[in-house]
């Protein structure tokens, strides 16, 4: 082959080229808003400068232990400046950060803490109990640094020799970060929940991280210095990678230890708050708070809601009372959010009820995904673009993780055809836009008939009595499968009966649709307010 002008004197070097990192970020912050706050924990706050020099003393410290390149380092906390500041410290030695889910059990916790091997475990004061069981289970424990937070008012032990401000003095502020030689290196590790097995290790990399810190940025329109507050957990996907969106544009990050309705509001308010994240059980809690914690409120504060599907009802409420929701998509294998509703002025028009149908789409790709499709896993075939044909949704690009840590079959099968396989399934509407119809494993069969659990949870919710729901297959010796409902009754709610649910679901849908079966109570809920179903599962097929 012969090669054209531009492949001869034109090679990468130290002045053209970069490994891409969020680690930049922060330089940059650092360097041109040395004075601007960059997070704020209760009563304390820090600049730009000073979060600059903790970060670094935390990487020093690091490497003094002997942290280094492939290193794995693991917090477990709430969303408190130790684990924001994790996100730079640790990929600076070149080690990678694992931030562990805080309400996982001890087993759990030291699986994961064994199978990524931890060489350093930082781990909040409040989760004592569950770490010290964790770490009596291994034989090899790591290195145990402990958060001892102030506002913490609950109890708890030290368990280890140092605590966090103690291990930050140690290390030294002028210390220069080691950015990666190459941009596939990974940077942090996140473990998916393992409800059918033993969780599988999902892991980022720096391009990757670095891209999708600025799609977010991009696909939410956001502007230079946001107030940000931390009401989605930073363990989950990192946050859908925002300790490093918030920084790329100078902004203030409000750390929130717990999560609840007026605690969000009192942010809000006190810190003329601009953004946050959340599920759509984040938005139930907002259009169930008291009148008074809704008082005062900044106009336009803008949330994005991923994870479970948000029903349409949900959207329009929260938008009534004053919220800005932008509705994105994504797993922990593409970095959180790698697809959003992307929203057209003229839509503004439209009724309430048409905008939240509208946005309860999952939407199109972020600018920093390369391809997004709704296909036949078997064929890879792409579905008629008709809003009716289902097929699985695929995605490929910079913001697909690298793989499954020591599992290379279940990397293989995920990115066979060379696409990731999310397991979701859905249609693609005319217009390019995706929308969830299911999880694979969630699709009800009923007389051959495909049932749709989001389309009868979406009913479910414009119950007027009902604050959550969720549908799963339950046997049925005629049918194979018929819809059962699980459904949670709003606070102070005269009791509504099983055929009255089901009778306002046949008014609704499709016969055939309604579910035969409704059990009232509270759902089971992860951490990230996804609704655990293959807990109702269980339940389901014991009735």
């Amino acid at each position: 082959m012969v090669k054209s002008s531009f492949q001869t004197g034109l090679s990468k070097n130290s002045a053209n080229y970069q490994a891409l990192t969020p680690l930049h970020f922060l330089q940059r912050a650092a360097g041109v808003y040395p004075e601007h706050t960059a997070w704020i924990h209760g009563q304390d706050d820090v600049n730009y400068r000073e979060f600059g020099l903790r970060c670094r003393r935390l990487g020093s410290a690091l490497a003094r232990r002997g942290i280094g390149v492939g290193d794995t380092v693991a917090v477990m906390a709430p969303n408190v400046p130790a684990l924001l500041e994790a996100h730079y410290g640790v990929p600076m030695v070149g080690a990678v950060l694992n931030a562990l889910n805080v309400r996982l059990d001890a087993s759990m916790i030291a699986f994961i803490l064994k199978h990524g091997e931890a060489k350093v475990l930082i781990t909040d004061r409040e989760y004592s109990s569950t770490i010290s069981e964790a770490l009596a289970a291994m034989d090899d424990p790591p290195l145990v640094i402990d958060i001892d937070d102030s506002i913490y008012e609950g109890s708890g032990d030290l368990l280890g020799d140092v605590d966090y401000e103690s291990f930050l003095a140690e290390g030294d502020p002028t210390f220069r970060a080691l950015g990666p030689n190459d941009e596939w290196n990974a940077i942090t590790l996140n473990y998916t929940s393992g409800t059918t097995g033993d969780p599988k290790g999902v892991v980022y990399h720096h391009r990757g991280a670095y891209l999708n810190a600025l799609g977010n940025i991009l696909a939410w329109e956001m502007p230079q210095h946001p107030t940000y507050l931390w009401t989605l957990p930073m363990f989950h996907c990192n946050g859908w990678c925002f300790p490093w969106t918030v920084v790329a544009l100078s902004g203030t990050q409000v750390c929130l230890r717990n999560v609840e309705a007026g605690g969000i509001l009192k942010m809000i308010r006190d810190n003329r708050v601009t953004h946050f994240c959340g599920a759509p059980i984040i938005l139930n809690m907002l259009v169930d708070a008291d009148e008074k914690d809704l008082a005062d409120l900044p106009g336009g504060v803008k949330i994005m809601t991923a994870a479970s599907p948000p029903p349409p009802p949900v959207l329009a409420s929260v938008e009534e009372i004053g919220f800005r929701v932008t509705h994105a998509y994504g797993l922990t294998e593409c970095y959180g959010p790698g697809v959003v509703c992307a929203w057209h002025d003229e839509w503004d028009e439209k009724s309430i009820s048409e905008r939240a149908r509208l946005k309860a789409r999952q939407g199109v790709s972020y600018p920093s995904l390369d391809g997004l499709m709704v296909a036949d896993p078997e064929t890879m075939k792409p579905c008629p673009a008709d809003g009716k044909s289902m097929g699985e949704v695929m995605m490929r690009g910079n913001i697909v993780m690298k793989g499954y840590l020591k599992n290379k079959d279940a990397s293989e099968a995920a990115f066979k055809g060379g696409w990731f396989h999310t397991g979701d399934l859905g249609v693609m509407h005319p217009d390019g836009y995706i929308e969830l119809k299911d999880r694979s494993k969630d699709i009800i069969i009923s007389g051959g008939e495909n049932i749709s659990s989001i389309e009868v949870e979406t009913v479910l919710y414009e119950h007027p009595s009902v604050v959550a729901a969720a549908v799963v297959a339950r046997p049925d010796r005629k049918w194979g499968e018929t819809p059962c409902a699980f459904v949670e009754l709003k606070a102070g709610i005269e009791a509504v009966t099983e055929d009255e649910i089901i009778a306002f679901c046949r008014d609704n849908l499709a016969h055939f649709k309604a579910p035969k079966r409704v059990v009232f109570g509270q759902l089971p809920k992860t951490s990230t307010g996804k609704i655990q179903k293959y807990i109702l599962r269980k339940t389901a097929q014991s009735l």
